[in-house]
């Protein structure tokens, strides 16, 4: 996590075709440095309630979230917390952690995190963001999707070239 400068709000406003709102830290920087996920305010400076505490920014990574959310991989991932306790379990504490995380800047009165957590899956973008900003480890399914990301050509430009690989198969996604 590093403090925005001004460069690094206008790459983003660059990134979102807006100016970034509520832009707390650059959580995650791509391997050559581009910001690619902001940490943004729990409110936003209008006073605008806003639980997501990850943002993805970077535009190959928010064109990869959609390619994999067309690709139904939230379906089959919601499917699997289904039937897997084991992962049902590690995406609850995603959620508790996320959830502590943005509590602790300042509380919204509500258990809402984003992405679906902790009973299903919503958001890629949000999950990817939440995993690269925490690294591998937090997020798991946020980690299942960098690491689809990076076996579709963004290891080593928008991800970090040891970001670990996804053990599965793509068709249990």
């Amino acid at each position: 996590m590093s403090e925005p400068d001004d460069r690094d709000l206008q790459i983003v406003a660059d990134q979102l075709g807006r100016t970034p709102r509520g832009v707390l830290a650059i959580a995650y920087r791509t391997p050559d440095g581009v910001p690619a996920v902001v940490k943004t305010a729990p409110r936003l400076p209008d006073g605008t309630p806003f639980p997501t505490l990850y943002y993805l920014t970077d535009p190959r990574l928010t064109a990869e979230a959609s390619r994999q959310e067309s690709a139904g991989v939230m379906r089959e991932m919601t499917e699997r917390l289904g039937r897997d306790s084991e992962l049902a379990e590690a995406y609850r504490r995603a959620h508790e952690s996320y959830l502590a995380e943005r509590d602790a800047i300042e509380p919204l009165g509500t258990d809402f995190t984003g992405g679906g957590m902790p009973e299903r899956v919503k958001c890629l973008h949000v999950l990817i963001a939440h995993a690269l900003a925490k690294g591998p480890g937090v997020n798991p399914l946020g980690d299942e999707a960098v690491a689809l990301a990076a076996e579709h050509g963004l290891r080593g430009s928008a991800i970090p070239a040891d970001w670990p690989a996804y053990e599965g198969t793509e068709e249990e996604l």
